[in-house]
């Protein structure tokens, strides 16, 4: 085992949230390592074209991830990343952990960003066309389906309220629901029955995505009576849930019911010097710009804690 490294902050996770958080402690002097299992950017690299950011007209996702981890860089933040977490101990005022390389790092405070990953109905063809027909944020690939024919999946709120505001871009939006009802409220219910442009397939799953560059058809499998329908489409939105990627943290940190960090106003975790943002927090919306906040928040909150420690640690050896 080799010896420890120590630093100011950790942040565990380098996607928009991770990057920001490092960009922020690192300006602020402090000597700050980012850990991250993948590649960095998170799932911000798997986005095509992101044209919501503020300030910038259109930009690829892997490119904005290249820029915010230059920026980390040039302020001087580590970045460790293809690498995982074998041992992690947030007791007390010293936290440490240990990667697969078998390298110890220890520091004042954590910052956790591991982010998370759309749920995938796990179906064949699903994952050939992500990004290519295939998506999981309305928000973001919405306006990519301007005048096309497009199904989305699920009929939870989410699943509903995505397909109503998929309907100011495509030209057709079908429904395809498992059940005979749709598991939201009466409102968003109401909504999507209300809008012309969205039809329903009930008690039916898709089984299988077809095409050659992009997606150009499903399988759909009536439950009721067995029977498979060939569908024409040119995209397809998954909504059946998030998944955080919280599992490493399940024995160290309280999670909610759905594997998410519970977090106060500035981000900070029941654990004294641990701060959570991003994806893999309990929140309503997940987009790049909320998670650029929440990481801002946690490293200037991050930041804070650890100038307190410092001083309080400086004021007992004065003394």
């Amino acid at each position: 085992m080799n010896s420890s490294q120590h630093y100011d902050a950790i942040v565990i996770g380098a996607g928009p949230a991770g990057l920001t958080a490092g960009i922020y402690l690192s300006r602020a002097k402090l000597k700050t390592l980012i850990v991250n299992e993948g590649t960095v950017g998170g799932q911000l690299v798997l986005t095509h074209e992101i044209a919501n950011y503020p300030g910038v007209e259109s930009i690829n996702g892997y490119q904005l991830a290249m820029i915010m981890k230059k920026q980390a860089l040039t302020f001087g933040c580590d970045i460790k990343s293809n690498i995982s977490i074998t041992r992690l101990d947030l007791d007390g005022e010293l936290k440490s952990l240990v990667l697969s390389d078998g390298h110890i790092y220890t520091a004042h405070s954590i910052v956790l960003t591991p982010g998370g990953r759309p749920r995938t109905l796990g179906v064949p063809g699903e994952d050939k066309f992500k990004g290519r027909g295939v998506s999981y944020c309305a928000t973001c690939d919405g306006d990519f389906f301007t005048g096309k024919e497009i199904v989305v999946v699920w009929g939870g709120n989410s699943a509903l309220e995505e397909a109503v505001s998929l309907t100011r871009y495509a030209g057709k939006v079908t429904i395809v629901h498992q059940f005979d009802h749709f598991q939201a409220f009466e409102y968003a219910v109401e909504e999507a029955r209300n809008n012309p442009k969205i039809h329903y397939i009930m008690e039916s799953e898709i089984k299988n995505f077809y095409g050659d560059e992009r997606i150009e058809s499903v399988d759909i499998k009536n439950l009721k009576t067995g029977k498979t329908l060939n569908f024409k489409t040119e995209g397809v939105f998954v909504f059946i849930g998030y998944v955080p990627n919280t599992e490493f943290l399940k024995n160290i940190l309280t999670l909610n019911s759905w594997g998410e960090i519970e977090v106060a106003a500035d981000m900070s975790t029941q654990i004294k010097g641990v701060y959570a943002a991003g994806d893999s927090i309990a929140k309503r919306y997940r987009q790049v710009t909320t998670a650029v906040g929440d990481g801002t928040i946690a490293a200037l909150a991050a930041s804070h804690y650890i100038h307190e420690l410092k001083s309080k640690h400086k004021q007992i050896l004065t003394v």
